[in-house]
């Protein structure tokens, strides 16, 4: 049995795998690393696999389908999302109507929290497998021995949807999580069969790479997806030892690589393991540069800790200067903590991504212009402004269809012609044209100012924090203009 694993063409370069799918304002590009870890479990159950990433690979959809038409797989594994999976529904579609006997099975969040609606708009999908996928997807494969899996052998299986014989949509019982330290290094997959120069991250030195210590996230965020899809919400992690050994593997066979991004949920949950961690790292005498999203909670004494292990950034959600809205997107945290947080990472000199939505529940223009200034305040190294998005699953979702705010529910719309997230939510204060602008702005403010233009070339002398921030932010300018002149046409 063979097993090719798609990641899909698109029309613009996306990251499936982000909680952010859209293509992104400063080439930021993730790994397929939810297929990446699924590739290495079917190759430790002997199964031959192939992972061809689509997008790194500027695939047409005939390239796809000579990919496809050369490797001759049995089964095909991709993923869709809510707002790429009209395109890709219209894609497998295609794909199954050139190759009508390879079974296809799509997973990811989207088809984790709305099965039927790919079952039922996409004929081309043949199997949905649900939340975590690693260890569903050979036992389907296996589950058919030496010929494709038929319908009598899929009712036992745990974590599918499927149409049975006779056309109705069977849901079987959710699969158990993940043990993690069963799954394979993906490292090693991505050595394999993808090439690191392919991806980045804004904030990243390049070439990096992405690897999970833990899935799962115990917070209870009104707006975050996948707690509410992948992972779920029981925290599990990785041991210590396995996660470092991974390090040490990715930095003594991989010398290539600049900078780890640990790509859980939240890294620092659990802070005493992530002590255990950084002294494992500087007893075995490793020096990783690393990076990892973690909540404005954090102490610092552990923070210290990370610092002295090779933390060199870390990823946060401030998400709002008022503290009512904190509260009713049951965020968890307060604005001492962010201001503590921000103090501690100056004094320690790591840098820090900081994240800020606009249109979140309890939001108004004016607790909107709180959280700009409270940016200005908190003033991270790098920032981001964005629209909340109502993704199926979330309170926020249920929040904004129950007070009849969505504009719309068909996901074809989620996207805009250039390939960035619409605004999906009309509030009673402002429009959803209106929240674009809004965001766009405060961008442009925060970015533009004398202020933090100085203080970003004062804080990036090193050659390799330089090329960064050059790479970035010449890839935000060209968004700027393109989107002014797109803009500008719009209402002429």
């Amino acid at each position: 049995m063979k097993v090719l694993f798609l990641n899909l063409p698109y029309e613009f370069n996306i990251s499936r795998a982000s909680r952010w799918p859209e293509k992104t304002k400063s080439g930021t590009l993730y790994y397929p690393y939810w297929l990446a870890y699924c590739v290495g479990v079917c190759e430790n159950y002997g199964i031959d696999v192939k992972l061809v990433d689509c997008i790194t690979k500027n695939f047409t959809l005939e390239d796809t389908l000579n990919e496809i038409s050369s490797y001759n797989p049995d089964y095909i594994m991709c993923e869709t999302t809510t707002p790429t999976c009209s395109y890709d529904y219209n894609t497998l579609n295609r794909i199954k109507d050139s190759f009508p006997n390879i079974k296809i099975i799509c997973g990811g969040t989207h088809p984790t929290i709305l099965p039927e609606d790919v079952l039922n708009k996409c004929y081309g999908v043949d199997i949905v497998v649900r939340q975590e996928y690693d260890f569903t997807v050979p036992e389907i494969v296996k589950a058919g021995g030496d010929s494709i899996v038929d319908y009598g052998q899929l009712k036992d299986i745990e974590g599918i949807s499927y149409r049975d014989e006779d056309g109705k949509i069977v849901h079987n019982i959710d699969r158990p999580l993940v043990d993690l330290d069963k799954l394979p290094w993906v490292s090693k997959v991505y050595q394999e069969f993808l090439d690191c120069n392919d991806y980045a991250y804004a904030f990243a030195q390049k070439p990096m790479i992405q690897i999970v210590s833990s899935r799962g996230c115990p917070n209870k965020c009104n707006f975050c997806s996948y707690p509410s899809t992948m992972g779920g919400r029981l925290y599990r992690l990785r041991s210590v030892k396995d996660l470092v050994d991974e390090i040490e593997y990715i930095l003594t066979d991989m010398p290539e690589i600049k900078e780890i991004f640990i790509e859980d949920d939240t890294f620092t949950v659990n802070k005493k393991r992530v002590i255990e961690v950084c002294d494992e790292i500087i007893e075995r005498g490793l020096k990783p540069i690393w990076s990892c999203n973690t909540r404005v909670d954090l102490d610092y004494e552990t923070m210290a800790k990370m610092k002295e292990a090779g933390c060199r950034l870390l990823v946060c959600g401030y998400e709002s200067g008022n503290q009512e809205v904190l509260d009713k997107t049951k965020k968890g945290i307060t604005l001492e903590q962010s201001r503590n947080f921000a103090r501690y990472a100056r004094d320690l000199d790591i840098k820090v991504f900081g994240c800020f939505m606009i249109g979140l529940t309890g939001d108004n223009l004016e607790t909107i212009n709180q959280t700009y200034e409270f940016a200005k305040e908190v003033y991270p190294d790098m920032c981001f402004f964005q629209q909340a998005v109502p993704f199926p699953g979330t309170e926020l979702y249920n929040w904004a269809r129950d007070n009849d705010y969505l504009i719309t529910e068909d996901y074809s719309h989620w996207l805009n012609d250039e390939g960035y997230l619409n605004c999906l939510v009309d509030y009673p204060y402002a429009s959803h044209e209106e929240i674009e602008k809004i965001r766009d702005n405060l961008m442009s403010k925060y970015y533009f100012s004398f202020t933090y233009i100085v203080k970003t070339f004062l804080a990036n002398l090193t050659w390799e924090e330089f090329k960064r921030n050059v790479r970035g932010g010449t890839q935000y300018i060209s968004f700027r203009i393109k989107k002014f002149f797109h803009r500008s046409s719009e209402e002429q």
